[in-house]
């Protein structure tokens, strides 16, 4: 079996969610600063291991302060946790797609988490490298992980949702290979 690493390319890659704002709308944001790998046998990607580290006050929903907000003590704080870290413990074949279990830090609280993935599959880039591509997602509760700073609405209801969709888009591009 040959493991190979794949280096996770943030200029081809995103890390998004979405979360209800006021029980019916969606606010939608991404992660513009972090880095990963995916150590695997393209054979069986079963084997796989993967390790994710986002810059925590990288958040970007498009709105100077409500990123601010989320930054700050009530959410994120970043100044204590300037770190989200993913990293994977197991990988189980799943039909056409792969469940991806892992634990997952969130402001100093740690998770267990399984990532529906697909693999996209191979390819070559115009310089000669290869490259993989994937797609995972996942549904956390943001209380889980300590943040539950919320607002009462006076129609009734949260302003923010407990339940927080995480897409990931990854294309990777093979670092190194070692026989295991």
């Amino acid at each position: 079996m040959t493991t190979t690493t794949w280096n996770i390319d943030p200029s081809h890659s995103s890390i998004a969610f979405s979360v209800r704002h006021m029980m019916f709308a969606k606010v939608r944001g991404q992660f513009t600063r972090w880095q990963g790998s995916v150590s695997m046998d393209p054979a069986d990607l079963r084997s796989a291991h993967v390790e994710v580290r986002i810059e925590a006050a990288s958040i970007d929903t498009a709105t100077d302060k409500r990123d601010e907000h989320l930054r700050s003590a009530d959410f994120l704080d970043v100044e204590n946790f300037p770190e989200l870290h993913f990293v994977s413990t197991k990988v189980e074949a799943s039909g056409d797609e792969y469940l991806v279990h892992g634990e997952l830090s969130i402001r100093g609280t740690t998770r267990p988490v399984v990532l529906k993935t697909q693999f996209l599959g191979l390819g070559t880039d115009p310089w000669g490298g290869s490259r993989a591509g994937f797609a995972a997602s996942a549904t956390i509760l943001r209380s889980d992980f300590g943040l539950t700073w919320n607002q009462a609405l006076e129609a009734g209801g949260l302003l923010v949702g407990d339940s927080l969709e995480l897409n990931f888009d990854v294309e990777a591009v093979q670092a190194a290979a070692t026989e295991a």
